[in-house]
């Protein structure tokens, strides 16, 4: 009986043994990717044993849209997109990054009204890139001839102007890239810690670009606000803010509350009606928008852009001092908020822009809010409240090459 006994102990013994050296093995597989030359070029700034978790960003329970569902956000990913968003390399001179025309202390976006490429000059303002991933609008750019995030990602590296892996005029192509990339040692250590490959066969692909490069972009984000510590305190986005001031909490108000109109276009009470295309608490574009009567075109003023439709959240459209992260619209011809509330104050609708939002032309009429001082500074005060804390300097965005 004891033999019998001390036998089937035997076995017990040698199953937990066997499972235990399989768990330490899938502990330990972090550690079997080889990443010297991950270690030699960030030299800790990023390391696949430590890395930062993005997966787990505090979302605020109030906030609820979001696009790239398809595409969910993974930590090593991420990480991989951060690289690729910062490295010189993914222009065909080395010298431009998407980090060059989307900076971080200007919330993602340019204070050029063009930002430089390597073979000229963007042909539209370069967007502020927060809150991506927090919108109904799933299409990207100022026009939205991208139809995702994922898309968009790699237009900027074959634009010829841009980042020149267009192909164009015996410039090279995105397989160039390709192929330049997966000879970096660096990358080939990146992809296959990314992609869960120990035996160091995958490669980057233009689809893996995509992926990596959109999910870094999703992953940046600004909810720490006036605005998000007042939201936090009532049930509703309409309630007035505990922390805001009075004029913060008019302009609120004015913010959210549509217009009542008049004859030939002229408000004659409500609010103004901003929250019509840019809702809160996203402040996202609304997908049904049309151009705002901003039609200009920075390469030819002779041209109409009449296609521009898509905006960046407003979320962050000014730092803490209250000064533009950069000129405004596609057109950059916009320099203060005071500016801005003095567009839509009185529209004016240029000759051949058939395309103008049917929202800015109540009654058939150009709209004119009859914006009073005191009605713009509140309007004013409460889009400051929109501005982050973390974004501007949050290690986890920002150039890992420094």
């Amino acid at each position: 009986m004891n033999k019998v006994v001390n036998t089937t102990s035997l076995i017990f013994i040698s199953l937990f043994l066997l499972i235990a050296c399989n768990k330490t093995e899938e502990n330990n597989s972090a550690t079997d990717f080889k990443h010297s030359a991950i270690d030699a070029t960030f030299n800790g700034i990023i390391s696949i044993d430590d890395v930062y978790d993005y997966q787990n960003e505090k979302i605020p329970a109030y906030i609820t849209k979001a696009n790239g569902l398809n595409n969910p956000q993974n930590n090593k990913k991420i990480t991989l997109g951060r690289v690729l968003f910062y490295d010189v390399n993914l222009s065909v001179d080395n010298t431009v990054s998407c980090g060059s025309c989307h900076q971080q202390q200007f919330a993602f976006s340019d204070t050029a009204a063009r930002s430089i490429g390597v073979n000229g000059q963007t042909g539209r303002h370069s967007m502020r890139l927060i809150n991506a991933r927090f919108s109904r609008e799933s299409r990207f750019f100022w026009n939205e001839r991208a139809a995702s995030l994922e898309e968009q990602t790699t237009m900027p590296i074959q634009d010829h102007a841009e980042m020149g892996y267009s192909g164009q005029d015996g410039n090279p192509g995105i397989e160039d890239l390709i192929q330049k990339l997966n000879g970096i040692e660096y990358y080939q250590e990146l992809i296959n810690w990314a992609y869960n490959d120990e035996s160091a066969s995958t490669k980057i692909s233009e689809e893996k670009l995509q992926e990596c490069l959109s999910q870094f972009i999703r992953s940046i984000q600004s909810f720490d606000s006036k605005y998000d510590d007042g939201r936090a305190m009532v049930n509703n986005n309409n309630s007035p803010f505990p922390n805001f001031s009075q004029e913060e909490n008019q302009g609120m108000m004015l913010f959210s509350a549509p217009p009542t109109f008049g004859d030939s276009g002229m408000r004659i009470g409500g609010g103004l009606g901003c929250a019509g295309c840019h809702q809160a608490p996203e402040f996202d574009i609304d997908p049904n928008t049309r151009n705002n009567g901003f039609v200009g075109d920075l390469t030819n003023p002779a041209v109409l852009d009449l296609d521009n439709t898509r905006s960046p959240t407003l979320r962050d459209i000014v730092n803490s001092n209250g000064d533009p992260n950069g000129p405004m619209m596609h057109t950059a011809s916009i320099n203060s908020l005071a500016a801005v509330i003095g567009h839509y104050n009185r529209i004016i609708i240029r000759p051949g822009n058939n395309t103008i939002d049917p929202r800015l032309t109540p009654q058939g009429f150009p709209q004119q809010l009859n914006v009073t001082p005191q009605e713009r500074g509140a309007i004013i005060a409460f889009l400051k409240t929109l501005t982050g804390k973390n974004l501007y300097t949050a290690e986890q965005w920002s150039n890992p090459f420094k």
